[in-house]
């Protein structure tokens, strides 16, 4: 489903310019749980918006299914990303205007789908995963947990055949954290492509493949 070859990072932000990705290889299967762990700043998360088309490398290569995605034009990243994409950002990225039920459904924009039918999802989703209860609350009525989880909901929203999340259960308690955890497997078992950055043991634990990322560069445990 993903595959990456070569991807190059430098950010150029400063004087020095600090490399942050050195020739990454990496692959994501249809059906398989990939776990990337690394330590804070090794540049995990950076691969994260490149493999989901947030960010342009400066050199490498990303596939989705036999389509070089990273070679499209910014219109067509995007509507790939739309379709193919399930994005849980580690800062939630929340619209702080719109309610979580509403945060959920802006997802079905980019596929266009039905705001009734959308509607009824989304708020099975939020019923999954413990924070129906807020829907109509907006994210600064949230706890930091709930934020998480209405994020993860709003990526699962449009059933992308790509989850791409960072950090998911960083902000949760055990339980939750557990629910998270067995979501994304269940993704994986009915065929989707799962890729996790994270540092939690339990995650690393359930992977099907676990990738290690230091100094630029990316090792398969």
């Amino acid at each position: 489903m993903l595959r990456a070859e070569g991807i190059v990072k430098t950010y150029r932000g400063s004087a020095t310019p600090v490399p942050v990705l050195s020739g990454v290889d990496v692959s994501a299967e249809a059906g398989a749980l990939t776990v990337i762990a690394g330590a804070s700043g090794s540049g995990k998360s950076t691969l994260l918006n490149v493999l989901g088309l947030l960010e342009d490398a400066d050199a490498g290569t990303v596939w989705y299914g036999d389509v070089p995605v990273s070679t499209l034009s910014r219109r067509d990243k995007s509507r790939y990303r739309g379709r193919s994409v399930g994005f849980v950002f580690q800062a939630f990225l929340l619209l702080p205007s719109l309610t979580a039920v509403d945060n959920v459904l802006l997802a079905g924009r980019y596929v266009g789908r039905a705001r009734t039918d959308g509607r009824r999802r989304a708020l099975m989703l939020l019923e999954q995963f413990g924070v129906a209860q807020r829907a109509a609350h907006y994210p600064r009525e949230l706890s930091g947990g709930e934020q998480q989880r209405v994020a993860f909901c709003r990526a699962l929203f449009n059933d992308p055949p790509l989850l791409l999340a960072d950090e998911p259960t960083g902000n949760l308690d055990d339980v939750n954290g557990a629910l998270i955890l067995q979501a994304l497997r269940e993704r994986a078992q009915a065929g989707g492509a799962v890729v996790v950055v994270t540092h939690r043991p339990d995650v690393i634990a359930g992977a099907d493949a676990v990738y290690a990322l230091e100094h630029g560069r990316l090792r398969r445990r």
